[in-house]
């Protein structure tokens, strides 16, 4: 009862916030029609579909009706991207006109969004937010490889650990074969010892993944060792369990509150996502419990899908810490909110000694767009003492 009511609660906050920077922009957006004509009824359709399509594609995606989900998802996907820089730059300019209006700065900027001048500027706002939403699915389709070296404080058998990190894939109905298939080709690239895919593997819903037979391409990653991965939030809006099962019938093995051991004794964990909890009420294995069956001399990865209380993994024999989840808020400004919330956002830090690298993602939530990062995969190089 508790999971249901928050999830009505979270529909109708974000409902509600959607519904008001909707009406924002379009008061903005329909004046550039004659209210009452042909074309302003069919602005206004058109505008309000789109407004709320990611929402209804969503839901058509839970019952089943996939030839209804994939446009509208696709579709107000873009929208959310385009909602965030139109509200941005609509306010900007509301915001110099007020300062216009009080210290009569310009005439350039003395108009009402009625006028010609206010059509003109609306057109302008448009076409600055297209531009941004272009470089920003550019930004998202070209990935880069980052490579990391650092040495852990704990001897290393063969003197050195290559681990490819990848985080937010989310395989769907936005992200398919196609990003996949580059993915695997770019990790094979890298001749990895072992490949972690730090959870969001998939993007909730499993029928697209399915339907598109993604595990066929999720079992062509070459490593020495193998594969690795934790569930992520959107595994768990889903339905964890099945994609537990889906990942580990295609070759990955997924890590649940669970500890695996390569040949050379190193150890890799796996913590639950923190969302089993808020969903299901059951508590994650401590760092305790999950150190207890390692060897305190051997080297103990951990794989965690969200960045939380880094400060306390950091009092453990934990040598690195590999997360993903913030996606660097995918587009900005989002990326301010992320640095406040998390002691590490982005990229590589160290705390005592413990290493953690947070990925920004290599593929999308919602828009498929980022204005402030690339798309990454993560090369680290892990060295020891001798």
């Amino acid at each position: 009862m508790n999971e249901r009511r928050n999830f009505m609660l979270f529909f109708v906050i974000v409902f509600f916030i959607n519904l008001l920077v909707n009406f924002y922009i379009f008061s903005r957006t329909s004046t550039i029609f004659t209210s009452g004509n042909a074309s302003w009824w069919i602005f206004t359709i058109l505008f309000w579909v789109i407004a709320f399509a990611y929402f209804i594609g969503r839901f058509a995606e839970r019952s089943g009706a996939m030839a209804i989900a994939e446009p509208f998802i696709k579709i107000g996907s873009w929208w959310l991207g385009a909602m965030v820089y139109l509200t941005l730059l609509f306010l900007l300019a509301d915001l110099l006109r007020g300062i216009n209006g009080l210290f009569n700065i310009s005439e350039f900027f003395r108009f009402s969004w009625a006028g010609e001048k206010g059509k003109t500027a609306a057109f302008i706002v448009y076409l600055l937010s297209s531009v941004i939403l272009i470089g920003g699915y550019i930004n998202a389709k070209t990935p880069t490889i980052k490579k990391v070296s650092f040495q852990i404080n704990k001897a290393i058998p063969d003197g050195k650990l290559k681990v490819v990190l990848a985080s937010d894939i989310h395989l769907g109905m936005m992200i398919s074969n196609g990003r996949l298939e580059r993915l695997v080709r770019l990790i094979n690239n890298q001749n990895a010892d072992v490949v972690l895919l730090a959870g969001d593997v998939f993007d909730e819903d499993l029928g697209p993944v399915i339907q598109n037979n993604m595990g066929d391409l999720l079992k062509n990653f070459n490593t020495k060792y193998g594969v690795f991965a934790v569930l992520g939030n959107h595994e768990f809006y889903g339905n964890a369990v099945a994609a537990q099962t889906y990942l580990e019938n295609h070759n990955i093995t997924v890590l649940r509150d669970s500890v695996a051991f390569l040949p050379n004794g190193i150890a890799i964990a796996g913590r639950e996502d923190i969302t089993a909890k808020k969903m299901y009420g059951k508590p994650r294995k401590t760092l305790n419990e999950l150190l207890a069956s390692a060897d305190a001399k051997k080297p103990f990865l951990l794989l965690d899908h969200q960045p939380y209380k880094l400060a306390e993994v950091a009092e453990h024999n934990v040598d690195l810490q590999v997360s993903g989840h913030t996606h660097n808020g995918q587009m900005w400004p989002f990326n301010y909110i992320i640095s406040s919330l998390f002691e590490i956002g982005k990229g590589y830090g160290k705390i005592n000694d413990t290493h953690f690298y947070v990925s920004s993602g290599y593929g999308t939530w919602g828009p498929p767009i980022r204005t402030n990062s690339r798309s990454e995969i993560v090369v680290l190089e892990i060295s020891g003492t001798n």
